[in-house]
């Protein structure tokens, strides 16, 4: 009882700690403690890489004085025995939103100007918000954050894609805010997703909100300048911020290497929030030299009992489960920077199992506590106050029975700037375990746990559980429980104490008052089999790309991408030597019988008969028809976003910047013949974001998709989407036809005096919509125009005649017959559906016949698909022509691979089989044209990404992987642990007009 009374006292004098010195007392007089504390006797980590046994801390004014073996301890100083406990800094973290409630969803309707004066242009940019204004210390959350361990956590506003500064807590139950509060302005805040406090519609997408950063910091960068008369408060703070940590919310591998790509053209260094998923392409994660926040917010295994519904899990997400509680490990094994944070976490008390979950999967003890206490601290510029027990630092530190990161051990006490917070009751006598003991001729087996704070009974005696209630307290137990006899409402009450050696001695009382005496012993636990988990992982072997540890015998190998059907590693270009082939050259020699192919260094090094090559692979292709790969014109496969419809142009978002390597339509497409996409913006509005022109090299990273020296492509839309005739609520201008022909000469008059200003040598305010349409003015950039309705054609080839530039093409085109001498004058081409008709009324006079009538006048003609499942067949498609209209074999199949290739101004790279153009090339099993043939071989640059016999093998090897996942999974449900259900997920298919899903 006097070491209880001890820290209530230092409890009480804590309070003078904590009052500023200059602030009038009315409540008595003012008294000033100036005692020290020291912990003795203590295994002390004073900081992740250097521990003292037997060690002494000393701290005053909430500051660590002194630390180490022979600490001179002042007179005036309180002791403390700590013999067998251990001392560590509390943990940091530094992505909260601790203290701040959710932002309230405001407005209604549609907005699209901003709703305030004085700021910014749009209203999801707020780098003035100070969290304090809106800040309110929650004691509640403080002591859940105090049992996980946590003493400081850095808090932030989550609304915006700016979100404006962070402040530094510590979280001090008992003090005020003038002392937990460590910085009042500690980092500034960036996310992709919109402030839900605002109605204002752009940016509606991801690609929206990195054109709208972008923008934000070339405006920063012109307000800095002078340039600007009038007042910009959001500049401005962003500006005066800019040397605080700039924290990003990415949330996901793909957003967090979209961040970094925001950043690297400002030379901005994020901080990015993961969300841990980093694993499936730690190369690009180390290359971004980026330090991750990392969640570790691991899935639940799946309820894999219905054979039915779990035949609809997909092995991604089943590899998820398995793979991530493995992504801390291999972000330490490869060198990358991380902090952990609660963040994204359903509830906080997941957090310890979570990251004992990591550690039982490899994630040394070391890098755990330095990604919770040094590395925040460093990365918030606190080093020297937080992280570590070094002299002058923050007295924040835990007290426990030993190694923290064992799932057994106590956390006692946190202390927080010197203020202790308890836990559990340090002074009490643990005895949680399991005992057995013999009453009355009965025996008993005791579970007792959490004795030092709330402690928990459970007792069985012959397989039956009987009801139990337990109380415990100065080393006495009080026990009271139902006897096994069903028949009566009978109890036991049992008195004890706990000794030395491990029993529990007393007495029980019968229902009948009889006494007798009561001696439980303690089972001894069977350590043999446990392992140090930082010493096992060096034991650790990797086979056949399954990590290997005793808590979890499988991890799943990762692959490119990591989902059914990726690589175990990134294919490699081969020789390959085509023999006695028929081979379809696109070129004046034709088609060619029984010919030979040579694809060497990523290029078609030889074409004629009776070939030979030393180190090439040969195929026998007798039989069998070898194409040039088929080209889609007009694609919206491989995209996270394909409309930014907040405004009526969105001439600075590019596709580019939102490619999706995982989308499975990429290897179904080469299943089909398709090499190289044009993936388009859709047709929400009239000037739509710049394309992305890829080849679909399945499994290589998004950037290395892109073409080298890609054609700059944009989107324009015509019709009845960009006018909005199906929407009930918007009001966005234009609504009409004609409004959109206004659109477009507003547009291209300024974007004309932009790029006269630019080109005056004078300085101008760099805007990224002007740049791109100053492009296609000065033929940089060319057009594929969304249409439908002649007369709509017809405006726009007026338009660009009145400010002197060329329709690339027109895409879907359907009225393309009505005009094809207007569009053959302007030298237009034409991107046709086969035979599509009559699904929305500007299509009413929509013909089978347009692509061959748009042939014969001249045009460069495609056949294009705007659909992932109709790309997969663009070799029937194009046959189509050969039916209506009477177009020869030769000249259709054209449509789906020279012409797109012309259209796309990439014809002399692609697009034909002709000696020194890229290896593009398709092997199929029949005639190329026939609903029978199948694409046994697609090949890009000389690697085969799909290969019919190889899908055939991994069929069986995913059959296989999700067979053993699932073992996994019931595993984890016989030893009681939570599992979540299945649940059927609808497969997104983008189109012209699909708008993101969720709030930006």
């Amino acid at each position: 009882m006097i070491k209880v009374h001890l820290r209530l006292l230092i409890f009480m004098c804590s309070f003078s700690l904590f009052a500023q010195d200059y602030f009038p007392s009315n409540s008595g007089v003012i008294a000033n403690n100036s005692n020290y504390t020291a912990f003795t006797n203590a295994t002390i980590h004073v900081s992740p890489t250097e521990t003292i046994d037997n060690a002494t801390l000393l701290i005053k004014d909430g500051k660590v004085v002194s630390v180490g073996k022979s600490v001179n301890i002042p007179k005036n100083t309180t002791k403390i025995n700590l013999t067998g406990k251990t001392i560590y800094p509390s943990f940091i973290d530094m992505y909260t939103t601790f203290g701040v409630e959710d932002p309230k969803r405001g407005g209604n309707g549609p907005q699209y100007g901003a709703s305030r004066s004085g700021y910014y242009w749009n209203d999801h940019v707020m780098p003035e918000q100070d969290v304090m204004t809106s800040f309110k210390y929650d004691a509640k959350s403080a002591s859940e954050l105090h049992k996980l361990g946590f003493g400081v956590v850095n808090t932030h506003m989550p609304d915006g894609v700016v979100r404006g500064t962070g402040a530094l807590i510590a979280l001090n139950n008992n003090a005020d805010n003038a002392m937990r509060i460590v910085d009042g302005k500690t980092s500034q805040h960036f996310s992709f997703r919109k402030s839900v406090r605002s109605q204002q519609r752009y940016p509606s997408s991801i690609m929206g909100s990195m054109a709208l950063l972008r923008q934000m910091y070339d405006d920063a960068k012109w307000y800095e300048a002078g340039h600007i008369a009038t007042k910009d408060l959001s500049l401005e703070a962003l500006n005066n911020h800019k040397n605080l940590p700039q924290i990003f919310e990415a949330g996901s591998r793909a957003n967090l290497m979209r961040a970094d790509k925001v950043g690297d053209a400002f030379n901005i260094q994020y901080t990015i929030v993961g969300g841990g998923d980093e694993y499936e392409r730690i190369d690009e994660i180390k290359g971004t030299n980026a330090t991750i926040i990392l969640p570790i917010n691991f899935q639940l295994a799946y309820n894999v009992d219905d054979p039915f519904l779990t035949s609809t899990l997909s092995l991604s997400d089943m590899r998820s489960w398995n793979q991530e509680p493995h992504n801390p490990r291999l972000l330490a094994e490869n060198g990358i920077k991380f902090a952990l944070t609660t963040h994204g976490l359903k509830s906080n008390k997941a957090f310890s199992s979570n990251l004992m979950k990591a550690i039982e999967n490899g994630l040394s003890k070391q890098k755990a506590l330095e990604a919770l206490t040094t590395i925040p601290a460093s990365l918030l510029g606190k080093s020297d106050v937080l992280g570590t027990l070094k002299v002058g630092s923050y007295a924040n530190f835990l007290i426990t029975d030993g190694d923290i990161f064992e799932k057994k051990t106590k956390l006692y006490e946190n202390w927080v700037q010197g203020s202790a917070h308890i836990i559990e009751n340090i002074d009490t006598k643990d005895i949680d375990g399991d005992y057995n003991f013999k009453l009355a001729g009965q025996d008993y087996k005791l579970s007792i746990s959490k004795s030092t704070s709330q402690p928990k009974a459970q007792l069985e005696s012959n397989a039956k559980t009987l009801g139990t209630k337990i109380n415990y307290a100065d080393d006495w137990l009080n026990l009271t429980f139902k006897t096994a006899d069903s028949t009566q409402t009978e109890f036991i009450r049992i008195v004890a104490n706990s000794t030395k050696d491990h029993t529990l001695n007393g007495k029980a009382i019968l229902p009948n008052g009889n006494e007798l005496s009561f001696n439980a012993v303690k089972v001894k636990e069977n350590t043999s089999d446990k392992k140090d988990a930082s010493v096992s992982i060096n034991d650790q072997n990797k086979k056949k790309g399954g990590y290997k540890t005793d808590a979890d015998p499988f991890m799943s190998p990762i692959t490119y991408p990591n989902l059914a059907y990726g690589f175990t590693e990134q294919p490699k270009s081969e020789t390959l030597l085509f023999k006695n082939a028929t081979v379809w050259t696109n070129e004046s020699e034709g088609i060619l019988e029984h010919t030979d192919v040579l694809i060497k260094d990523g290029k078609i090094s030889k074409i004629g008969k009776d070939l030979s090559s030393k180190n090439a692979k040969v195929i026998d292709a007798t039989g069998k028809h070898i194409t040039a790969g088929i080209i889609d014109e007009h694609s919206h496969l491989a995209a996270a976003s394909i409309n930014e419809g907040g405004q009526n142009s969105s001439a600075e978002v590019t596709i580019e910047d939102v490619i999706d390597d995982e989308d499975i339509g990429i290897y179904r497409n080469l299943a089909g013949g398709v090499t190289s996409i044009q993936i388009l913006h859709g047709s929400a509005n009239p000037i739509g974001g710049r394309s992305a022109i890829i080849k679909l090299k399945w499994g290589a990273s998004a950037e290395d998709l892109i073409y080298e020296d890609s054609p700059k492509f944009i989107k324009f839309a015509l019709g009845e989407n960009v006018k909005q005739s199906r929407s009930r609520t918007n009001s966005r201008f234009p609504q009409s036809r004609m409004g959109v022909e206004q659109v477009f000469v507003d547009y291209f008059t300024r974007a004309k005096a932009y790029d006269e200003a630019k080109k005056s040598g004078k300085p101008y305010r760099k805007d990224m919509e002007m740049e791109t349409l100053a492009e296609i003015l000065n033929g940089e950039r060319f057009i594929s125009c969304h249409s439908y309705v002649q007369s709509e054609i017809n405006m726009l080839m007026k338009v660009a005649d009145q400010f002197d530039f060329k329709i690339n093409t027109f895409t879907h085109i359907l009225e393309g017959y009505k005009v094809a001498d207007k569009m053959k004058a302007h030298g237009a081409g034409g991107s046709t559906f086969s035979d599509w008709w009559a699904y929305k009324y500007e299509v009413n006079d929509a013909i089978p016949y347009n692509a061959a009538i748009m042939h014969n006048a001249g045009i460069t003609v495609a056949i294009n698909s705007d659909d992932p499942e109709m790309s997969r067949r663009l070799n029937q498609e194009a046959a189509k022509s050969v039916k209506y209209g009477g177009v020869s074999e030769e000249e259709a199949w054209k449509f789906v691979t020279l012409n797109p290739a012309k259209l796309l101004h990439l014809d002399e790279r692609v697009g034909s089989l002709k000696v020194g153009k890229d290896a593009d090339v398709v092997l199929w099993s029949d005639h190329p044209l026939s609903i029978y043939a199948k694409a046994e071989k697609t090949i890009i640059e000389g690697v085969t990404y799909f290969d019919l016999e190889h899908d055939k093998e991994m069929r069986d090897a995913i059959k296989k992987e999700k067979s053993e996942l699932i073992n996994l999974m019931l595993q984890d449900k016989n030893k009681g642990l939570k599992t979540q259900p299945v649940k059927k997920k609808e497969e997104k298919i983008m189109h012209c007009d699909t708008m993101d899903s969720y709030q930006h």
